[in-house]
Protein backbone atom coordinates (compact mmCIF):
# COMPACT_ATOMS: atom_id res chain seq x y z
CA UNK A 1 0.00 0.00 0.00
CA UNK A 2 1.37 3.41 -0.95
CA UNK A 3 2.36 5.47 2.10
CA UNK A 4 -0.28 8.11 2.72
CA UNK A 5 0.10 11.63 4.10
CA UNK A 6 -1.28 11.94 7.63
CA UNK A 7 0.10 15.25 8.88
CA UNK A 8 0.97 18.79 7.85
CA UNK A 9 4.70 19.59 7.70
CA UNK A 10 5.63 21.96 10.54
CA UNK A 11 6.72 25.49 9.58
CA UNK A 12 10.42 26.33 9.64
CA UNK A 13 9.57 29.25 11.89
CA UNK A 14 6.52 29.87 14.04
CA UNK A 15 4.65 32.86 15.42
CA UNK A 16 3.28 33.12 18.96
CA UNK A 17 -0.40 32.26 19.40
CA UNK A 18 -2.83 34.54 21.21
CA UNK A 19 -5.98 32.73 22.34
CA UNK A 20 -9.36 34.34 22.98
CA UNK A 21 -11.50 32.20 25.26
CA UNK A 22 -10.69 29.87 28.15
CA UNK A 23 -13.38 27.22 27.82
CA UNK A 24 -13.08 23.45 27.76
CA UNK A 25 -12.23 23.28 24.05
CA UNK A 26 -9.13 25.39 24.81
CA UNK A 27 -8.02 23.42 27.85
CA UNK A 28 -8.90 19.99 26.40
CA UNK A 29 -7.81 20.40 22.76
CA UNK A 30 -6.13 23.67 21.75
CA UNK A 31 -3.53 23.88 24.52
CA UNK A 32 -2.51 20.18 24.47
CA UNK A 33 -2.30 20.29 20.66
CA UNK A 34 -0.19 23.44 20.57
CA UNK A 35 2.12 22.09 23.26
CA UNK A 36 2.57 18.81 21.38
CA UNK A 37 3.33 20.75 18.18
CA UNK A 38 5.90 22.87 19.98
CA UNK A 39 4.08 26.17 19.35
CA UNK A 40 4.28 29.02 21.85
CA UNK A 41 1.09 30.39 23.40
CA UNK A 42 1.78 34.03 24.29
CA UNK A 43 -1.37 34.40 26.34
CA UNK A 44 -5.11 33.94 26.81
CA UNK A 45 -7.80 36.63 26.83
CA UNK A 46 -11.09 35.88 28.56
CA UNK A 47 -13.58 38.11 30.44
CA UNK A 48 -12.97 35.82 33.43
CA UNK A 49 -9.26 36.39 34.06
CA UNK A 50 -9.16 33.80 36.84
CA UNK A 51 -10.44 31.22 34.39
CA UNK A 52 -7.73 32.19 31.93
CA UNK A 53 -5.00 32.11 34.60
CA UNK A 54 -6.09 28.63 35.69
CA UNK A 55 -5.19 27.10 32.32
CA UNK A 56 -2.21 29.24 31.27
CA UNK A 57 0.73 27.26 29.88
CA UNK A 58 4.22 28.12 31.19
CA UNK A 59 5.35 31.58 30.13
CA UNK A 60 1.91 32.72 28.94
CA UNK A 61 -0.02 35.65 30.39
CA UNK A 62 -3.67 36.42 31.03
CA UNK A 63 -4.70 39.52 29.10
CA UNK A 64 -6.97 42.01 30.80
CA UNK A 65 -8.36 43.51 27.61
CA UNK A 66 -8.62 43.06 23.85
CA UNK A 67 -6.11 45.87 23.44
CA UNK A 68 -3.52 44.01 25.51
CA UNK A 69 -4.18 40.78 23.63
CA UNK A 70 -3.69 42.39 20.22
CA UNK A 71 -0.56 44.38 21.08
CA UNK A 72 1.60 41.98 19.06
CA UNK A 73 0.02 43.34 15.87
CA UNK A 74 0.49 41.07 12.88
CA UNK A 75 3.34 39.27 14.61
CA UNK A 76 1.03 36.67 16.14
CA UNK A 77 -1.63 34.17 15.10
CA UNK A 78 -4.96 34.93 16.77
CA UNK A 79 -7.02 31.92 17.88
CA UNK A 80 -10.68 32.83 18.47
CA UNK A 81 -12.13 30.07 20.66
CA UNK A 82 -15.19 32.11 21.64
CA UNK A 83 -18.97 31.67 21.30
CA UNK A 84 -20.38 32.64 17.87
CA UNK A 85 -21.91 35.88 19.16
CA UNK A 86 -18.51 37.09 20.40
CA UNK A 87 -16.65 36.59 17.11
CA UNK A 88 -17.42 39.98 15.45
CA UNK A 89 -16.22 42.05 18.44
CA UNK A 90 -12.93 40.16 18.61
CA UNK A 91 -12.39 40.43 14.85
CA UNK A 92 -12.99 44.18 14.99
CA UNK A 93 -10.29 44.44 17.67
CA UNK A 94 -7.64 42.55 15.67
CA UNK A 95 -4.96 44.44 13.75
CA UNK A 96 -5.67 44.96 10.07
CA UNK A 97 -4.02 42.24 8.01
CA UNK A 98 -3.83 39.79 10.92
CA UNK A 99 -4.02 36.01 10.53
CA UNK A 100 -6.73 34.34 12.60
CA UNK A 101 -8.30 30.97 13.31
CA UNK A 102 -12.02 31.21 14.11
CA UNK A 103 -13.79 28.56 16.16
CA UNK A 104 -16.69 26.87 14.41
CA UNK A 105 -19.48 27.59 13.74
CA UNK A 106 -18.80 30.82 11.86
CA UNK A 107 -21.72 32.52 13.57
CA UNK A 108 -25.05 31.17 14.75
CA UNK A 109 -26.62 31.39 11.29
CA UNK A 110 -25.88 32.47 7.73
CA UNK A 111 -26.64 36.14 8.44
CA UNK A 112 -23.96 36.10 11.14
CA UNK A 113 -21.55 34.41 8.71
CA UNK A 114 -22.26 37.20 6.23
CA UNK A 115 -21.33 39.78 8.89
CA UNK A 116 -18.10 37.95 9.71
CA UNK A 117 -17.11 37.87 6.04
CA UNK A 118 -17.79 41.62 5.77
CA UNK A 119 -15.53 42.32 8.76
CA UNK A 120 -12.76 40.08 7.43
CA UNK A 121 -12.82 41.74 4.03
CA UNK A 122 -12.98 45.27 5.41
CA UNK A 123 -10.09 44.70 7.81
CA UNK A 124 -8.09 42.50 5.40
CA UNK A 125 -7.94 39.77 8.04
CA UNK A 126 -6.88 36.42 6.66
CA UNK A 127 -8.86 33.85 8.58
CA UNK A 128 -9.50 30.14 8.61
CA UNK A 129 -12.33 28.38 10.45
CA UNK A 130 -11.57 25.55 12.85
CA UNK A 131 -13.25 22.71 10.95
CA UNK A 132 -10.36 20.62 12.14
CA UNK A 133 -11.83 17.24 11.08
CA UNK A 134 -10.31 17.99 7.66
CA UNK A 135 -6.87 17.71 9.32
CA UNK A 136 -7.30 14.49 11.32
CA UNK A 137 -4.70 11.87 10.33
CA UNK A 138 -7.40 9.60 8.88
CA UNK A 139 -8.89 12.51 6.90
CA UNK A 140 -5.56 13.55 5.42
CA UNK A 141 -4.82 9.92 4.55
CA UNK A 142 -8.20 9.55 2.83
CA UNK A 143 -7.70 12.72 0.80
CA UNK A 144 -4.22 11.59 -0.20
CA UNK A 145 -5.58 8.19 -1.26
CA UNK A 146 -8.21 9.93 -3.38
CA UNK A 147 -5.62 12.30 -4.87
CA UNK A 148 -3.44 9.31 -5.79
CA UNK A 149 -6.39 7.71 -7.63
CA UNK A 150 -6.60 4.69 -5.30
CA UNK A 151 -10.40 4.95 -5.04
CA UNK A 152 -11.07 6.14 -8.57
CA UNK A 153 -13.93 8.62 -8.81
CA UNK A 154 -15.73 9.00 -5.48
CA UNK A 155 -19.42 8.22 -6.03
CA UNK A 156 -20.78 7.42 -2.53
CA UNK A 157 -20.35 9.02 0.90
CA UNK A 158 -22.25 7.59 3.87
CA UNK A 159 -22.03 8.93 7.43
CA UNK A 160 -23.66 6.76 10.09
CA UNK A 161 -23.81 7.79 13.75
CA UNK A 162 -25.73 5.89 16.41
CA UNK A 163 -24.43 7.22 19.70
CA UNK A 164 -25.33 8.12 23.27
CA UNK A 165 -23.95 11.66 23.37
CA UNK A 166 -23.71 13.20 26.89
CA UNK A 167 -25.43 16.50 26.08
CA UNK A 168 -25.54 17.34 29.79
CA UNK A 169 -21.84 18.23 29.60
CA UNK A 170 -22.79 21.41 27.74
CA UNK A 171 -25.45 23.18 29.82
CA UNK A 172 -25.56 26.17 27.46
CA UNK A 173 -27.13 23.99 24.73
CA UNK A 174 -30.40 23.54 26.60
CA UNK A 175 -32.13 26.66 25.27
CA UNK A 176 -30.55 26.90 21.82
CA UNK A 177 -32.90 26.48 18.84
CA UNK A 178 -30.16 25.00 16.65
CA UNK A 179 -27.86 22.33 18.06
CA UNK A 180 -27.24 19.09 16.18
CA UNK A 181 -26.45 20.30 12.66
CA UNK A 182 -24.98 23.70 13.60
CA UNK A 183 -22.72 22.48 16.41
CA UNK A 184 -22.03 18.85 15.57
CA UNK A 185 -22.84 17.57 12.10
CA UNK A 186 -21.45 20.78 10.64
CA UNK A 187 -18.07 19.01 10.84
CA UNK A 188 -19.36 16.20 8.63
CA UNK A 189 -21.00 18.55 6.15
CA UNK A 190 -17.74 20.47 5.89
CA UNK A 191 -15.83 17.23 5.37
CA UNK A 192 -18.17 16.07 2.61
CA UNK A 193 -17.65 19.45 0.91
CA UNK A 194 -13.89 18.97 1.24
CA UNK A 195 -14.17 15.64 -0.58
CA UNK A 196 -16.96 16.23 -3.11
CA UNK A 197 -17.25 20.01 -3.37
CA UNK A 198 -20.43 22.04 -2.93
CA UNK A 199 -23.70 20.15 -3.41
CA UNK A 200 -26.53 21.53 -5.52
CA UNK A 201 -28.97 21.26 -2.64
CA UNK A 202 -29.93 19.34 0.49
CA UNK A 203 -32.89 17.39 1.83
CA UNK A 204 -32.87 17.37 5.64
CA UNK A 205 -34.87 16.60 8.75
CA UNK A 206 -33.59 17.39 12.24
CA UNK A 207 -35.49 16.75 15.45
CA UNK A 208 -35.23 16.18 19.18
CA UNK A 209 -35.84 13.07 21.28
CA UNK A 210 -38.38 12.41 24.05
CA UNK A 211 -35.59 11.79 26.57
CA UNK A 212 -33.60 14.93 25.79
CA UNK A 213 -34.04 18.59 26.71
CA UNK A 214 -31.87 19.63 23.74
CA UNK A 215 -33.89 20.98 20.83
CA UNK A 216 -32.45 18.72 18.12
CA UNK A 217 -30.25 15.66 18.55
CA UNK A 218 -31.15 13.54 15.50
CA UNK A 219 -30.74 14.39 11.83
CA UNK A 220 -31.08 12.79 8.42
CA UNK A 221 -29.58 14.58 5.43
CA UNK A 222 -29.17 13.87 1.74
CA UNK A 223 -26.79 16.10 -0.20
CA UNK A 224 -27.69 16.48 -3.87
CA UNK A 225 -24.75 16.06 -6.24
CA UNK A 226 -26.88 15.26 -9.22
CA UNK A 227 -25.98 12.01 -10.94
CA UNK A 228 -22.25 12.11 -10.14
CA UNK A 229 -22.31 11.16 -6.45
CA UNK A 230 -24.61 10.19 -3.57
CA UNK A 231 -24.06 11.57 -0.07
CA UNK A 232 -26.21 10.59 2.90
CA UNK A 233 -25.88 11.27 6.64
CA UNK A 234 -27.84 9.49 9.38
CA UNK A 235 -27.18 10.98 12.82
CA UNK A 236 -28.71 9.70 16.07
CA UNK A 237 -27.25 10.95 19.35
CA UNK A 238 -29.82 9.06 21.47
CA UNK A 239 -28.86 5.44 20.80
CA UNK A 240 -28.53 4.57 24.50
CA UNK A 241 -28.60 0.78 24.28
CA UNK A 242 -25.00 -0.19 24.94
CA UNK A 243 -21.80 0.00 22.93
CA UNK A 244 -22.24 -3.17 20.85
CA UNK A 245 -24.25 -1.64 18.02
CA UNK A 246 -23.30 1.99 18.40
CA UNK A 247 -21.45 3.51 15.47
CA UNK A 248 -19.62 6.62 14.34
CA UNK A 249 -18.29 5.98 10.87
CA UNK A 250 -17.93 7.09 7.27
CA UNK A 251 -17.99 4.86 4.21
CA UNK A 252 -16.53 6.39 1.06
CA UNK A 253 -16.81 4.40 -2.15
CA UNK A 254 -15.25 5.07 -5.53
CA UNK A 255 -15.18 3.40 -8.91
CA UNK A 256 -11.94 1.55 -8.04
CA UNK A 257 -11.95 1.18 -4.26
CA UNK A 258 -13.47 2.09 -0.92
CA UNK A 259 -12.53 3.49 2.47
CA UNK A 260 -13.90 3.17 5.99
CA UNK A 261 -13.30 5.71 8.76
CA UNK A 262 -14.16 5.23 12.43
CA UNK A 263 -14.39 8.48 14.39
CA UNK A 264 -13.50 7.18 17.82
CA UNK A 265 -13.79 10.31 19.93
CA UNK A 266 -17.59 10.26 19.80
CA UNK A 267 -17.78 6.72 21.13
CA UNK A 268 -17.72 6.87 24.93
CA UNK A 269 -17.14 10.65 24.81
CA UNK A 270 -15.01 12.30 26.14
CA UNK A 271 -12.73 9.31 26.74
CA UNK A 272 -13.30 8.04 23.21
CA UNK A 273 -11.76 5.19 21.27
CA UNK A 274 -8.93 5.17 18.71
CA UNK A 275 -9.79 6.30 15.19
CA UNK A 276 -9.58 3.70 12.43
CA UNK A 277 -8.89 3.98 8.69
CA UNK A 278 -9.37 1.04 6.31
CA UNK A 279 -8.83 0.84 2.57
CA UNK A 280 -9.98 -1.67 -0.03
CA UNK A 281 -8.35 -1.12 -3.41
CA UNK A 282 -7.96 -4.73 -4.61
CA UNK A 283 -10.84 -6.65 -3.05
CA UNK A 284 -9.23 -6.94 0.39
CA UNK A 285 -9.75 -4.63 3.37
CA UNK A 286 -6.54 -3.44 5.04
CA UNK A 287 -6.30 -1.28 8.14
CA UNK A 288 -3.91 1.64 7.74
CA UNK A 289 -1.98 2.47 10.94
CA UNK A 290 -2.70 6.02 12.07
CA UNK A 291 -0.32 8.53 13.62
CA UNK A 292 -3.04 9.95 15.88
CA UNK A 293 -6.72 10.73 16.29
CA UNK A 294 -9.20 13.49 15.50
CA UNK A 295 -8.68 14.73 19.08
CA UNK A 296 -6.05 16.14 19.39
CA UNK A 297 -3.96 15.64 16.26
CA UNK A 298 -6.49 17.35 13.98
CA UNK A 299 -6.05 20.51 16.04
CA UNK A 300 -2.30 20.28 15.44
CA UNK A 301 -2.86 19.95 11.69
CA UNK A 302 -5.28 22.87 11.60
CA UNK A 303 -3.06 25.37 13.45
CA UNK A 304 0.05 24.11 11.64
CA UNK A 305 -1.41 24.93 8.24
CA UNK A 306 -2.51 28.36 9.49
CA UNK A 307 1.00 28.90 10.83
CA UNK A 308 2.58 27.89 7.52
CA UNK A 309 0.33 30.39 5.75
CA UNK A 310 1.09 33.13 8.27
CA UNK A 311 4.85 32.66 7.83
CA UNK A 312 4.62 32.58 4.04
CA UNK A 313 5.49 28.90 3.59
CA UNK A 314 2.04 28.08 2.18
CA UNK A 315 0.47 30.30 -0.45
CA UNK A 316 -3.04 29.01 0.25
CA UNK A 317 -5.00 29.13 3.51
CA UNK A 318 -6.88 25.84 3.51
CA UNK A 319 -10.38 25.88 4.97
CA UNK A 320 -10.48 29.66 4.78
CA UNK A 321 -13.41 31.70 6.08
CA UNK A 322 -14.47 32.34 2.48
CA UNK A 323 -14.66 28.57 1.97
CA UNK A 324 -16.29 27.98 5.37
CA UNK A 325 -19.08 30.36 4.40
CA UNK A 326 -20.28 27.66 1.99
CA UNK A 327 -20.46 25.16 4.86
CA UNK A 328 -22.56 27.70 6.77
CA UNK A 329 -24.78 28.10 3.69
CA UNK A 330 -25.24 24.33 3.59
CA UNK A 331 -26.15 24.26 7.29
CA UNK A 332 -28.68 27.07 6.76
CA UNK A 333 -30.22 25.21 3.81
CA UNK A 334 -30.48 22.04 5.90
CA UNK A 335 -32.46 23.84 8.61
CA UNK A 336 -34.68 25.48 6.00
CA UNK A 337 -35.30 22.10 4.39
CA UNK A 338 -36.15 20.57 7.76
CA UNK A 339 -38.76 23.29 8.39
CA UNK A 340 -40.57 22.55 5.13
CA UNK A 341 -43.27 19.88 4.85
CA UNK A 342 -42.28 16.64 3.19
CA UNK A 343 -43.53 15.86 -0.29
CA UNK A 344 -47.13 14.70 0.16
CA UNK A 345 -48.13 11.11 -0.45
CA UNK A 346 -51.45 10.31 -2.06
CA UNK A 347 -53.86 8.79 0.40
CA UNK A 348 -56.25 7.18 -2.05
CA UNK A 349 -56.41 6.02 -5.66
CA UNK A 350 -57.98 8.15 -8.38
CA UNK A 351 -61.72 7.58 -8.62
Amino acid sequence: MTELIQSITPPKTALPIVIFGAGSIVSDAHLPAYAKAGFTVAGICDPDMDKARAILPPGAVAYGSLAEATAAGTGAVYDLAVPPAAIPAVLNALPEGAVALIQKPMGSDLAAADEIIRILRARKIRAAVNFQLRFAPMSLALKDAIAKGLLGEVVDFDAWLALDTPWHLWAFLKDLPRVEILLHSIHYLDFVRDILGNPDGVHAKTMGHPTSSVSNTRSSMILDYGQRARASLSINHNHAFGRQFQACEFRICGTKGAAYLKLGVNLDYPKGEPDEFWLNTDGEWRQIPLTGNWFIEAFIGRITQVMRFATGEDAELQGSAEDAWHTMALVEAAYQSSALPAHPIRTSPDA
